[in-house]
């Protein structure tokens, strides 16, 4: 019988991965790795950039990091107010990638920071559960970078959430974004951090705003590999609607214990709490990177006892001497939120593990 061999090259080329010319896509922080990873889930997967135990506020890149930037098609990431110092990276970089700056897109829910170790209570709105009125972001134009990519008006359905257009850029002025009470002037890539009166850009912790970028990860991923769009759209459509249910679950798990007080490490839950309507009466550090005083501890520990709260929150990457600094000698439980995700694994089940699991702690210490 006649035989022949194929040549190696095209064995080589058969061996191949079926996504090998998929967009080469980097994340900055682990829930963004979570939501692209879903999108991506049997053509590719993504690359991050920041650790899931390091502070995204602060980081000095790796080599491997770096490179996984450079050879980037797109870029996801929250935006220069959670990471300022990505931002010139990304120029030098990745500058002729793709830049979705979630934060930035339309549609997104944006919140202020809190103010002072105590919190001031909120009027919840009757848009569903813990809404805030005037935060939301109404922007409907799209201003795009200098790196000319097309200009995309035409809405799109992603089954559990409407969106009107979607922009793939980092956007670099904020205008006429419609946050009622709140003005804001030029988001400048400078000073980001968490100064009173800023956004918050913890803007992950609500599922809504995750199903609204599943969504536009899509169209981004679908505009660079028209091949594979069907399988990123219905990727994100089943991702959303997963979201949907397990907003019901967690706001279930929280339901009997929503008016108990608490205290949390740092202002970073915002977005959950109104959400699933369950405030925080205050925080123990004024933010990532600065230490309590000792005037603001102490003020923590008389509020502590004159509000019974329940439970104190630690959070993995920070020191847990402030939290028996606060609770020391008090009957208040400790528990911890971990807002990054430093201890879970990476991939598709990565987001909805981070709320589910962030659910169950407040639950499990606050029912104590």
């Amino acid at each position: 019988m006649y035989r022949f061999s194929l040549p190696a090259a095209v064995l080589a080329a058969a061996a191949l991965p079926l996504w090998a010319d998929v967009p080469a896509v980097a994340t900055d922080i682990a829930p963004v790795h979570g939501l692209v990873s879903q999108v991506m889930e049997g053509v590719g997967a993504p690359d991050l950039i920041v650790p899931p135990r390091s502070s995204p506020h602060g980081y000095a890149m790796r080599p491997s990091e770096a490179r996984a930037l450079s050879g980037a098609d797109l870029v996801v990431w929250v935006g220069p107010s959670l990471t300022p110092w990505l931002v010139d990276p990304l120029q030098s970089l990745a500058g002729s990638a793709s830049h979705l700056a979630l934060m930035e897109q339309p549609g997104t829910r944006v919140l202020a920071f809190r103010e002072g170790a105590t919190f001031e209570p909120h009027s919840y709105g009757d848009e569903g559960q813990g809404q805030h009125a005037g935060h939301d972001h109404a922007k409907e134009g799209h201003d795009h970078d200098a790196h000319g990519h097309e200009e995309h008006d035409d809405a799109h359905d992603h089954g559990a959430q409407d969106h009107e257009g979607h922009n793939h850029e980092d956007h670099g002025d904020r205008d006429d974004h419609g946050h009622g009470e709140k003005d804001h002037d030029d988001h400048g890539h400078e000073g980001h951090d968490h100064a009173h009166g800023s956004d918050d850009p913890h803007v992950w912790l609500d599922p809504r705003n995750g199903q609204l970028w599943l969504g536009q990860i899509a169209e981004a991923l679908a505009e660079l590999d028209p091949e594979n769009a069907a399988q990123y759209r219905a990727n994100a459509e089943a991702a959303q609607a997963e979201l949907g249910v397990l907003e019901e679950d967690i706001a279930e798990t929280l339901a009997p214990v929503k008016d108990r007080p608490f205290i949390v490490f740092h202002d970073a839950y915002h977005y959950f709490e109104a959400r699933f309507d369950i405030e925080a009466r205050g925080a123990i550090s004024e933010n990532d990177a600065r230490a309590p005083g000792a005037a603001r501890v102490a003020k923590l520990r008389d509020f502590v006892a004159e509000s019974g709260a329940k439970c104190v929150f630690a959070e993995p990457q920070f020191n847990p001497g402030l939290i028996a600094a606060v609770t020391e000698g008090q009957e208040t439980g400790t528990g911890t939120l971990d807002p990054i995700g430093a201890d879970l694994e990476l991939g598709v089940s990565f987001y909805p593990d981070l709320l589910r699991g962030m659910a169950q702690s407040m639950s499990d210490c606050l029912s104590n």
